[in-house]
């Protein structure tokens, strides 16, 4: 599956960025994987629209697109660095539910009532979600199609 960006147009986009660190230190197969990863995470997700073409791979461009909009490629590379940066989405995911953390006589509660959806999407990183929510099909939207 092609990723929704190279390593040079993301290179551009951390080069006008803070906190890049897990990116510039890491080589061109780790980039290059991590660009994979977070394409196909973000492949994962429920789009509004239809693909632009049926048998496309990834789920941009979409409906009259003809490219990739600039905000699904900012967040594959956030999500890429968050990757870089070790950040599972799976430990995340469980770390949601985690309600009491201990070590030796130091002890963390934490409220659970109230979960970040980014994570509950499987998204590890809230700056990706803010790039990507806006693409995304409202969970309450129902589609109805009539068959004959």
């Amino acid at each position: 599956m092609p990723s929704y960006l190279t390593e040079a147009e993301a290179q551009v986009y951390f080069d006008q960025r803070m906190g890049t660190e897990p990116w510039d230190d890491a080589d061109s197969t780790h980039r290059t994987k991590a660009l994979a990863h977070a394409t196909n995470i973000i492949d994962r997700l429920n789009y509004s629209g239809q693909k632009a073409v049926a048998t496309q791979e990834n789920q941009f461009p979409r409906c009259t697109d003809t490219v990739v909009p600039k905000d699904i490629k900012n967040a594959t590379s956030e999500i890429a660095l968050a990757l870089l940066d070790g950040v599972s989405p799976e430990i995340e995911y469980e770390n949601l539910f985690m309600t009491s953390q201990a070590y030796g006589s130091l002890r963390s509660t934490f409220d659970r009532s109230v979960q970040a959806p980014h994570l509950l999407a499987g998204i590890p990183s809230f700056t990706a979600w803010t790039y990507l929510r806006p693409y995304l099909r409202d969970p309450l939207e129902l589609e109805l199609h009539r068959t004959s």
